[in-house]
């Protein structure tokens, strides 16, 4: 047992070193999360089933445009372990144009499916509550595109402690204003769930401006900014970025329609159970958000060795990523799994809502080794740049998998919610084997020579 810590000790404290503050950032998230979800549900029942439908369908937008900034990570990281410093800003330049063209076409895409909200079966009571909502959030994934560009150009040079701080804030600033403009403080207008979505642009927009001018600056970013102004355009690292960008994109696009297409199914249920997975999907983000958080870290230290050619490192930082992972996995099961009578009532006032959330922690724990182990080997992979077959993987895990099995335990055996929700344990956790066996395979080390 010795041995085998000894040999990934220096792992585990690198990937700390750099996870850490991720995770820290994706406690902000959390938070905010939990915010938006208690103030909207105080507020209103009818709301938080209006917040569960939007933030479902844009949760899904998010994270697919945040995979598709993903595929600078690699780039930049394998720059930066060979000290390409010039090169390593050039790649941010060409990453944010191709990151607010998708952007563009994802605004489009978005539009068309807010034309048609009207017939996707949801509540009558909901739809002038989802709208303006909507609207206010789809103006923001401009904001969302643009951070993300600098983020992943930041943590691929190690340097994660400035994201961290920039979301940090930014999170402060969203839950104060959810609080002046949900409720109508300082003389405001009391807007509800439209204020929840207004204050959410506002420090979108903010966080972004504050990115542009630490980049600008800052000292430690001179020998970046370089690359960034007088190399220009190269259509070989904008052809990359869209190579690795896409995949990663489709993969965890995948995976979060698992997700948003479940909200549609249980949304056939009622207001009462869309409002429940509202609040069950804010408790199931503190544990995403960390795994995220580390699987960030994974994909960094993976890309770096990749650059060097280290395959030894490779793989020894992507398992010491996953003995953390369930680490990690075990220690916040164990928080939720303590608060577990009082979740819902946090949330809400409704005690319907309440006990209808205590029944989803069945699933909700099943699919925690899953969810980790998926995390760490698609980071793993795209910090290797093997990205391709992760599309596959994920369209099998979640659309031949997850989606059918939750509509055949939700309405065809009639478990309701609970059988909708059964879909992630079996979806998460074929996609977290996949991945492993992909990332076992193509860092295989070679067969030792034959003695003679």
């Amino acid at each position: 047992m010795k041995r085998r810590f000894d040999k990934y000790k220096d792992h585990y404290k690198a990937l700390i070193y750099l996870g850490l503050p991720i995770v820290i950032g994706q406690i902000g998230v959390i938070i905010l999360g939990f915010a938006d979800t208690l103030m909207i549900g105080h507020h209103s029942t009818v709301e938080l089933g209006a917040a569960s439908f939007v933030n479902n369908v844009f949760n899904l937008v998010i994270i697919f445009s945040t995979g598709f900034s993903y595929g600078l990570t690699p780039i930049v990281g394998g720059l930066y372990g060979t000290r390409q410093y010039a090169p390593a800003g050039q790649a941010l330049r060409n990453s944010l144009l191709a990151n607010l063209m998708v952007a563009l076409l994802l605004t489009v895409c978005m539009t068309v499916f807010y034309l048609n909200i009207e017939h996707l079966g949801q509540p009558e009571e909901l739809i002038p509550l989802i709208k303006p909502y909507y609207l206010v959030l789809l103006a923001s994934l401009l904001f969302v595109m643009l951070f993300n560009g600098f983020k992943q150009f930041t943590d691929g040079i190690t340097d994660t402690k400035t994201a961290m701080w920039i979301m940090l804030g930014g999170n402060v600033l969203n839950i104060i204003g959810n609080y002046i403009l949900i409720y109508g403080k300082l003389g405001l207008p009391e807007l509800g769930l439209l204020g929840a979505g207004i204050s959410t642009l506002f420090s979108r927009i903010v966080m972004v401006i504050i990115f542009i001018a630490i980049f600008m600056h800052s000292p430690r970013f001179i020998r970046y900014k370089i690359g960034f102004f007088r190399l220009g355009w190269s259509r070989n690292i904008f052809s990359r970025l869209n190579k690795l960008g896409w995949p990663v994109a489709f993969q965890m696009g995948m995976e979060t329609a698992s997700f948003s297409l479940s909200a549609i199914m249980i949304g056939w249920l009622g207001t009462i159970a869309l409002a429940s997975h509202q609040v069950m999907l804010a408790i199931s983000q503190f544990t995403f958000m960390m795994y995220f958080g580390m699987g960030a870290a994974v994909a960094v230290r993976v890309s770096n060795f990749k650059g060097q050619n280290d395959i030894v490192n490779v793989r020894r930082s992507a398992y010491a990523g996953f003995h953390l992972m369930m680490i990690l996995g075990v220690v916040l099961s164990l928080i939720v799994f303590l608060c577990r009578d009082y979740l819902g009532s946090w949330f809400t006032d409704s005690q319907e809502v309440a006990t209808m959330v205590t029944s989803l922690l069945f699933p909700f724990f099943l699919y925690q080794f899953g969810d980790g182990l998926q995390i760490t080997f698609a980071n793993a992979l795209r910090g290797t740049s093997d990205v391709k077959l992760v599309m596959f993987i994920a369209f099998i895990a979640y659309f031949i998998i997850s989606l059918p099995v939750g509509y055949f335990c939700g309405f065809v055996m009639e478990w309701g919610i609970v059988g909708v929700w059964m879909a992630f344990p079996f979806g998460l956790t074929s996609a977290g084997l996949m991945l492993w066996w992909r990332f076992h395979y193509m860092t295989r080390l070679p067969e030792p020579p034959l003695a003679t």
